[in-house]
């Protein structure tokens, strides 16, 4: 077992107190946390007032003084007009933009329960949703109106907000005349987010967080990132994301940096605002990444960006190179979590391209202790490959509504397979449900991913088992080439014979323009295995 607290520097954790929270086992966090974000932010606003907070996709900007002063009308109008008190479930359904940002942080200053809701999702996916989550409120972009009929006429208030595009969009329902004061008083131990997992609909699982956990997860990202309020950060992902709504939105409204916002994911434009606003912190995910290495070409120097995060999923170590050659005096830090850990359950404490442990995405944060085990139970040694299995600070305690056999005695299933080397470092191996399970041969997806971005003329590739009548499952690859690069299937398979196992080598390959991703930009494996049984 490894703890975050004895992995990282003495002057980033001597501080740390131990501490007990609903009533559970004590844990590990740091003193003097604000109460929530929009604690944070306020103590940030008295600080800083003059200080850009949020630059919206149009290009206006956001003081922190601006930002307050919003917050404080928003937050009054929902609760006396709208009738939103603490404990209060509000769905949100908003792409990014000031509006979001207003009005989530006047619903955490009241202390409702923001849901989240991903604004790619079709109608009936976002009504699965919403049937989960006892919704009391939603508040919407107007473009989704037609979502909810069925809920105005079973009583449910929805308020839905016009396009901003021609200034800020709440104009029209806040006014400086509110001014009853806000009568109950939020605590650290409330419920803030019921974040839903990606998945089907039917499978998905709301991820109860409450403000304390929220809160170390943010500073923790502060004190292992050494983000500071001279950072100024994109959120180039949907807000609704946890990354988005803690890693990036939450953690520069808490140092006091600058968030900028794009409507929607667009690689040039991303690189372009990078360029334009001398962005330094881009917080992303592979798939991202990938995207931006497309325009490489196009930005030869960003000057300014000095630290890549990168979270979500399995970042080859050959990306990361590729990444460093174009912008070598930028860091990149992988991170692994998940909406149950709040986002970081372990940070890479240093330049991953400079590091002897590139690969590895990093070691447990200050609070969280990790292990790994085997499917009996038994405590694995360094090396030994297993079950990913966590418990702290920022980890969910339960899902909403939902029994699952994840938790067990204040430890969380990950559903990750990896490893720890003696220095505390966490590698991930596969998704246990990526895991290729070939005539009862374990291939791990990432290992044959791996190699095939190492070939050259690969630009990006994934790797998924499908059904096989005789070895049960067996390993497919769609493969994205580079421009102006030929690759066969044949000229694949006998690179790859020289390299790996032959039962870990595809049996079927094939060549696309994109590979398919998921609305929170992962690679798309339920799409890709799709594509192969139409194609079969």
């Amino acid at each position: 077992m490894y703890r975050g607290i004895e992995l990282w520097p003495k002057e980033m954790t001597k501080d740390m107190i131990t501490k007990q929270f609903l009533g559970k086992e004590a844990i590990q966090t740091y003193p003097n946390l604000p109460k929530n974000i929009y604690e944070s932010f306020v103590r940030t606003a008295k600080r800083l007032p003059d200080k850009e907070a949020v630059v919206d996709h149009l290009g206006k900007t956001y003081t922190y003084r601006d930002l307050q002063k919003k917050v404080e009308q928003c937050a009054l109008w929902l609760w006396n007009r709208q009738k939103i008190h603490r404990g209060s479930h509000v769905a949100l359904l908003m792409y990014n933009s000031i509006e979001f940002c207003v009005i989530f942080l006047a619903l955490n200053k009241i202390g409702a329960v923001v849901i989240p809701l991903p604004s790619k999702y079709r109608q009936q996916e976002i009504q699965s949703l919403i049937d989960k989550s006892n919704v009391n409120f939603i508040i919407s972009d107007e473009h989704f109106k037609d979502y909810f009929q069925k809920y105005i006429v079973l009583g449910i208030e929805v308020c839905l907000i016009p396009d901003g595009e021609k200034g800020y969009a709440l104009d029209g329902f806040v006014t400086e005349e509110e001014r009853n004061e806000i009568g109950e008083q939020v605590t650290e131990e409330d419920l803030a987010l019921l974040v839903f997992t990606s998945g089907t609909t039917s499978q998905s699982k709301g991820v109860m967080l409450h403000n304390f956990q929220i809160m170390h997860a943010i500073v923790s990202y502060e004190r292992t990132l050494g983000i500071t309020e001279a950072d100024r950060a994109i959120i180039p992902i949907p807000i609704y994301l946890i990354t988005g709504l803690v890693a990036i939105f939450g953690l520069l409204m808490h140092v006091g940096g600058t968030v900028y916002l794009n409507k929607f994911f667009d690689g040039r434009r991303v690189l372009e605002d990078v360029k334009k606003y001398k962005i330094t912190f881009l917080h992303a995910s592979p798939t991202v990444f990938s995207l931006l290495l497309q325009h490489r070409e196009e930005f030869l120097e960003l000057p300014s960006l000095r630290m890549f995060a990168c979270g979500s999923s399995n970042m080859p170590p050959g990306k990361i190179r590729l990444l460093h050659e174009w912008l070598p005096t930028c860091e990149f830090r992988t991170i692994y979590g998940l909406t149950e850990t709040t986002s970081p359950a372990t940070v890479f404490p240093e330049d991953a391209n400079k590091s002897s442990y590139i690969g590895s995405s990093g070691r447990p944060i200050p609070g969280l202790e990790c292990k790994i085990q085997d499917h009996m139970g038994r405590e694995l040694l360094d090396g030994e490959q297993g079950e990913i299995w966590i418990r702290g600070s920022n980890i969910t305690m339960s899902y909403y509504r939902m029994h699952s056999n994840a938790f067990l005695n204040g430890w969380l299933n990950t559903g990750d397979i990896g490893y720890f080397n003696k220095e505390g470092y966490l590698y991930i191996v596969d998704r246990m449900k990526d895991m290729i399970n070939r005539g009862g041969e374990k291939i791990c997806s990432f290992d044959v991913e791996n190699e095939l971005l190492n070939m050259d003329g690969v630009e990006d590739a994934a790797v998924v088992g499908i059904a096989d009548e005789l070895y049960g499952e067996v390993p497919v690859a769609v493969i994205k080439p580079r421009p102006q690069r030929e690759l066969s299937e044949n000229m694949i398979k006998e690179s790859l014979k020289k390299r790996m196992a032959g039962y870990k080598i595809p049996v079927h390959i094939l060549f696309v323009d994109t590979i398919p991703v998921t609305d929170n930009m992962k690679t798309d494996k339920k799409r890709i295995r799709q594509l192969f049984t139409k194609e079969l």
